[in-house]
């Protein structure tokens, strides 16, 4: 069925009214079969449905998008325009609305002004009303239609990290079954429940997400409503405009605050791969590894790719990650997976034949975002190597530690004592003091590395965390006689 040429004389008010809400069209749109709705009406409908039917005669639409009825537009907002605007004249006396009442912020008559109600209060011409508050609500319309990119752009984040997190939760799984795989007949049980758990932080994350972005969406539909009646608005006729000033300007206080900060979103990698081989260690009959460090993928630097168990990090090409509050994006590091806040810990970290890298230790809070300076008044203590050639301990200003070519460390043992407040680096070759920092920690503190960039064309080499040699021995009952 074709749609008939619609004449706006031949058309009643009857012919006027949407179909779905019953109301004057909005947008009217012309379905192929020649029957009209509201364009909004229309969307809501047929996702209400799961289907594209017209809402008079179920005829189904071939377009998602079908054409805006110009004719019965044109129409409508006549209607409208002439049911709810009086002609520009008083009301109570029948006087053109030639002034603009500061006090009542509403445009009044001459008459009007002579009386009671206003023969007190500031008026002057609708014209420069007219102009000052365009000129007001204007400026703004621009703050909210800057709130709107950066809702927008919100939005485009968040459906990023949402799609990254089913992205990461993949590969997740992906090596953690192939962990699995060598124990296979010994850990069939210990894989499905650890699939289960990532599966189960990825819908919970997931629901977030949605949660989230549903939010976003309500406040993007409500700032674009606010914006286009606000327009709306300002196109009008100054006697218009100020009939509805009160209404336009209600519309342009939502509030704008900025989006939230989701911290905390990502798959807990760290926490499904890390040391996997160790947490199962009492199910296997032989010799296992485990490092006493694990890196934490969510706060590297795009720049870095790790080993299966997140033991060893270096420089390679850049990945596509999302910009989470935990990703250390001003320098090409990462921390570890778990943070201190008392005891001693230790860790040997093998450097290899690295030109440049850095290692120690660093506070909970600090930027992850802007430019910093590796040193304790920035919350970091970690020594490097510069060049290959040069050793540095990041104090301030920063220090040349005296280290000998012929006993170049490969291996650097990190020592940290929380309660005592040191940072001891020694060569773990044969333990010698390379260096010590003292300081008072107040807040949680996480091991620090800092990798190397590429090295002649070829990726750099790896930090790689050493693991500690565990053995699973079966001691004989001793029997007293």
């Amino acid at each position: 069925m074709t749609a008939k040429p619609v004449r706006l004389a031949s058309l009643s008010e009857q012919d006027l009214l949407c179909p779905v809400c019953c109301e004057v069209f909005s947008h009217p749109v012309l379905l192929k079969c020649g029957h009209n709705s509201c364009k909004e009406c229309l969307q809501k409908l047929w996702e209400w449905k799961g289907g594209r039917e017209c809402p008079v005669c179920q005829t189904a639409s071939p377009s998602a998008r079908p054409p805006i009825n110009l004719v019965l537009k044109i129409a409508a907002d006549r209607f409208t325009e002439s049911r709810a605007r009086p002609g520009g004249e008083c009301l109570l006396h029948n006087e053109k609305l030639k002034l603009f009442c500061r006090d009542d912020e509403e445009p009044i008559c001459v008459v009007c002004q002579a009386s009671k109600q206003h023969k007190v209060h500031a008026c002057y011409p609708v014209e420069e009303a007219a102009l000052e508050r365009k000129i007001e609500v204007s400026a703004k319309l621009d703050s909210l239609q800057k709130h709107l990119k950066i809702l927008n752009k919100t939005k485009e984040d968040w459906e990023e990290t949402k799609y990254y997190i089913k992205s990461q939760a993949d590969q997740t799984e992906r090596q953690m079954k192939e962990e699995f795989e060598r124990f296979h007949q010994i850990l069939r049980e210990e894989e499905k429940n650890r699939v289960a758990k990532l599966r189960q932080e990825e819908e919970t994350n997931t629901q977030v997400m949605c949660i989230k972005l549903e939010y976003i969406k309500e406040r993007i539909a409500t700032v674009t409503d606010a914006i286009g009646e606000v327009e709306t608005a300002v196109q009008a006729d100054d006697v218009k405009f100020l009939q509805d000033y009160k209404k336009t300007k209600s519309r342009t206080k939502c509030p704008l605050g900025e989006p939230e900060c989701i911290r905390g979103i990502l798959i807990d990698a760290a926490k499904h791969l890390g040391s996997l081989k160790f947490e199962i260690w009492k199910k296997m009959a032989d010799i296992v590894q485990k490092v006493p460090i694990t890196l934490d993928p969510n706060t590297a630097q795009s720049n870095l790719s790790f080993s299966e168990e997140f033991s060893s990090v270096r420089y390679s090409s850049k990945k596509r990650l999302p910009d989470n509050p935990e990703r250390l994006a001003s320098r090409i590091s990462v921390l570890g997976a778990t943070g201190f806040t008392s005891g001693r810990h230790s860790w040997t970290v093998e450097v290899g034949q690295s030109r440049d890298w850095y290692i120690g230790v660093a506070r909970e809070s600090i930027k992850r975002k802007s430019a910093i300076f590796l040193n304790p008044a920035e919350g970091f203590w970690v020594i490097g190597l510069c060049n290959g050639e040069t050793y540095w301990a990041q104090t301030c200003p920063r220090m040349r530690l005296a280290v000998k070519r012929e006993r170049k460390p490969w291996r650097i043992t990190v020592e940290l004592d929380y309660d005592r407040g040191k940072v001891l680096f020694l060569n773990a070759v044969d333990s010698t003091l390379i260096h010590m920092f003292r300081e008072k920690f107040t807040e949680r503190i996480f091991p620090y590395f800092s990798p190397g960039m590429y090295e002649e064309g070829n990726t750099s080499s790896p930090l790689t965390i050493c693991p500690l040699t565990i053995a699973v021995e079966v001691l004989d009952q001793i029997k007293i006689p």
